[in-house]
């Protein structure tokens, strides 16, 4: 058995190193190869390309790397050539990943798509290229499934978000947690985006926020909470030219850390984060957040004509109301963080209406698994699909796709899921 697993971002990195791990339980000889990062690498599966270091986004961005792109592409057509996989799982990157699905197709290879992009909420024709391309999409979110079957694409179902299944399993350092509780004071965690490029437009409105917002509460602090050692270097040069050319008030500090943004969440009174799937985790931890994703004019310009969800965080469509303020702009917001922190920062109505609206969403679509039922999702057509492939002639039709549990498929090491502290 042999799988090619594509996650073009760090996010779709953490996502296809979890499907990986419990597709062993159903395959425990299979062999992994694909496009990915350093997770994947972990659980497995051998790189032909780091792609998630290759996480672009936006019009301009994309022509940049179109060279890059186009070789990707024919570096996949040939590995399926050559070294023909049994199956093709893309997770989230939209863009590469309907050329690679057209590649797989044409050689006859099935396509599965895990964590689909939001084609629901911006560029709904593209629904086209997955009738065409995929044949399977295992959904996160609920109303996924019933976004798709009345497009006419009935080979999709909800899996759930496998964000929840990092959630569940992540340890936390309690020596931090302990050393950072003690210092008193209330913290506002500064979560700037998984990407350079959200890093790089988002996080000086953030750092001019809580300049503004430690001259109107001195007992307020900040972190900013990084991916990685890279990310952490940058915003320290963001935030020192900021304070060298801004006059600050006395004792600001502003710390960075990377690779502490589960403790971070945990310590903090509130948060400002850029968009993304890190919503999901703010939303288990309750914490009233604001959501903002800065874009230069012409960028959302062009974006308005195709965008056609309601909101931007994923929280806020899973709730159906603005539970995170959100701002998506090319301006200023440092004053609307603010405002937003004042109402938070203390014991409030405010604060605790948030934190009502947030548990309860968490209680409604917070479970982990999605990576063991996608996994178990996948390996159940493949064993039709060989059943069929060992029985059939050319004449005869392949049977109707079964669940794993409607064909008795179960893991042959099954892993209990460990309760989330």
């Amino acid at each position: 058995m042999c799988i090619f697993i594509s996650a073009g971002e760090p996010s779709g990195d953490l996502h296809a190193a979890n499907l990986i791990r419990s597709l062993r339980g159903y395959f425990p000889d299979a062999r992994f190869t694909g496009f990915g990062g350093d997770r994947m690498a972990e659980a497995g599966a051998r790189l032909l390309y780091p792609l998630s270091n290759l996480a672009v986004m936006w019009f301009l961005n994309v022509l940049i790397n179109l060279v890059t792109f186009i070789w990707l592409i024919f570096k996949a057509d040939r590995h399926f050539r050559e070294n023909r996989p049994d199956a093709v799982v893309l997770v989230d990157y939209p863009g590469l990943h309907w050329w690679i699905a057209r590649r797989a197709k044409a050689r006859g290879i099935p396509v599965f798509y895990f964590v689909p992009p939001q084609i629901w909420a911006w560029g709904s024709w593209r629904v086209s290229k997955v009738r065409k391309f995929v044949d399977h999409v295992l959904c996160s979110l609920p109303f996924e499934p019933d976004w798709y079957h009345a497009r006419g694409f009935a080979e999709a179902v909800y899996v759930g978000h496998p964000y929840f299944d990092e959630l569940a399993e992540r340890p936390l350092d309690h020596t931090f947690l302990a050393k950072e509780s003690g210092r008193g004071g209330s913290l506002v965690a500064i979560l700037p985006g998984s990407r350079t490029q959200e890093v790089t437009r988002n996080l000086s409105d953030m750092v001019r926020a809580a300049m503004k917002l430690a001259e109107r509460s001195p007992r307020v602090r900040f972190a900013v909470a990084c991916l990685h050692e890279r990310h952490k270097k940058l915003a320290e040069d963001i935030i020192d030219r900021m304070i060298a050319k801004e006059s600050t008030p006395p004792g600001l500090a502003i710390e960075v850390h990377a690779g502490r943004t589960p403790e971070l969440l945990r310590l903090a009174r509130l948060a400002w984060a850029v968009s993304g799937s890190v919503g999901l985790e703010l939303m288990v931890e309750a914490l009233p957040s604001v959501v903002i994703y800065k874009v230069n004019r012409f960028d959302l310009w062009v974006a308005r004509w195709f965008i056609k969800a309601k909101y931007i965080s994923l929280v806020n469509l899973l709730a159906g109301a603005e539970v995170f303020p959100e701002y998506l702009t090319w301006r200023d917001v440092s004053d609307e963080l603010v405002r937003w922190a004042l109402a938070w920062v203390e014991e409030s109505e405010a604060r605790a209406r948030a934190q009502a609206s947030l548990e309860a969403v968490r209680r409604d679509v917070a479970h982990p698994g999605a990576s063991d039922r996608a996994a178990g999702c996948i390996a159940a057509w493949l064993k039709c699909h060989r059943q069929d492939s060992a029985l059939a002639s050319g004449s005869t039709p392949r049977a109707p796709y079964r669940g794993p549990h409607e064909i008795g498929l179960q893991p042959s090491q099954p892993e209990p899921q460990p309760e989330r502290e």
